[in-house]
């Protein structure tokens, strides 16, 4: 594959510039108002739109674009050997004036070029580079962009000496077989909830979860949330085989819900010889790894667990942009700049392609930077344009945790930017600023 994909790179980067798919909309001012309320930014931008946005102009949404990318022959290469993970780890943006509400733009591509196989933190991949040109309604080049994108495979399970990436990094290694019918189930998990499957026709409890309901044949279905009381029905003492994160003695049991549905799960917080069938139990979660936690059972009367510890809060410097990653923030800022790449809105999907959860996007990235550029130098140079953003991206800045934006001014022209998460560096930045003239 390799071979290959360095011949298709070397001819791509040999065509040259070449049409990119047409702007779908004008310069407009909804766009833009979606993009600076979904991003906070509050800057005003009446007649022209935010320079950072230059991207969203040309992205194709939804829809298919006719012209495709420059890039589409070897990401898809890429895509199909196997470097199903996708991350952006490069932007570099150059503005040569701000585009006007009411214009129309259009844009042309250029191939960079290939760079791997390379060993990341991600996993084995290849680095893909394109370039992207702006022009104007006069026909001026307006802005450029230098592009990169990660391609990498998904760290496996298991590795050489039967250890592996995954159990390195503490991941459990027994999990459950998510389909469609038992999504909502780990989701109910993940939010705190125990749910159990229900007839929407019928109106009858069942678990397991499956597609037909056993009572009236429907495949209509929802969930109700089970108050989670039981009592044990029966059980086991396992004593072997051993099994992962587990010492035994323990007790594996079936409990039978106050709903009248059974469940099976283990008996934690008393010995194995206590354990009676008719005992009085209640729902308890057990945390395996960061991803994964499980439903399980404790004895009614048991003391409720000791809360965990809350992590120590972060002190943010003066000045500094702090921005709560909420599900709601990644997500309505994805799609304010046009970017429906799954990675940014499904939760799933994300975490089958590496990623711990949905993550801000690279258009919001810049976004953020140069909102805070501007607001740091609004004070004493309130007629400072945007020249140029350069970023390199670092951890990715997932859903629940908090950005904190910070800088240091090199010159009069210059920015250092840094955005950080509880993951370390998510993006360092360099800003170049300049006076406000033609570009308006």
């Amino acid at each position: 594959m390799h071979e290959e994909l360095t011949a298709v790179a070397d001819r791509l980067a040999a065509a040259g510039e070449r049409p990119a798919a047409p702007c779908q909309d004008p310069v407009n001012a909804a766009m833009i108002r979606n993009w600076t309320q979904a991003l906070g930014d509050p800057g005003n931008w009446d007649d022209v739109a935010p320079p950072a946005m230059i991207q969203v102009w040309s992205m194709p949404g939804l829809a298919e674009a006719k012209a495709g990318s420059v890039a589409d022959e070897p990401l898809r290469m890429l895509n199909d050997n196997g470097y199903t993970g996708v991350v952006a780890t490069n932007c570099e943006q150059t503005y040569d004036r701000y585009v006007k509400v009411g214009e129309t733009l259009r844009s042309t591509m250029r191939f960079g070029g290939v760079t791997g196989p390379k060993t990341t933190a991600m996993g084995e991949g290849y680095f893909v580079t394109w370039y992207q040109t702006w022009y104007g309604a006069d026909g001026g080049r307006v802005a450029e962009m230098l592009f990169r994108v990660l391609k990498f495979k998904p760290r496996q399970r298991s590795g050489k000496g039967g250890g592996g990436a995954a159990k390195k990094a503490g991941r459990y290694p027994l999990r459950p077989a998510i389909g469609q019918d038992t999504a909502f189930f780990w989701e109910g998990v993940d939010a705190g909830e125990l749910r159990v499957q229900r007839c929407a026709a019928c109106g009858t409890l069942r678990h397991p979860p499956g597609p037909m309901c056993p009572r009236c044949h429907s495949t209509d279905r929802d969930h109700v949330v089970a108050s989670g009381r039981g009592t044990v029905h029966s059980y086991v003492v396992h004593h072997h085989p051993p099994v992962p994160g587990r010492t035994p003695p323990y007790v594996v049991a079936v409990v039978e819900l106050e709903e009248g549905v059974r469940i099976v799960g283990n008996v934690n917080g008393c010995a194995p010889e206590d354990v009676k069938v008719g005992m009085p139990v209640r729902l308890t979660f057990e945390r395996m790894d960061d991803e994964l936690t499980l439903p399980q059972w404790t004895p009614a009367d048991a003391p409720p667990p000791e809360p965990e510890p809350e992590p120590e809060a972060r002190t943010v410097p003066e000045g500094a942009l702090e921005i709560e990653l909420t599900p709601t923030f990644v997500i309505a800022t994805a799609l304010a700049t046009r970017d429906f790449t799954p990675v940014h809105h499904d939760t799933a999907l994300a975490r089958a392609q590496g990623s711990k959860d949905i993550f801000v996007n690279i258009l919001t990235t810049m976004g953020i930077v140069q909102r805070y550029a501007l607001e740091a130098v609004a004070g004493d140079a309130p007629d400072a344009e945007l020249e140029s953003i350069a970023v390199r991206l670092g951890a990715p800045a997932y859903a629940g945790d908090t950005l904190v934006v910070t800088g240091e001014r090199v010159d009069e022209r210059t920015l250092k930017v840094r955005g950080e998460v509880s993951l370390g560096d998510h993006v360092t930045a360099t800003v170049r600023l300049k006076e406000r003239g033609a570009a308006r």
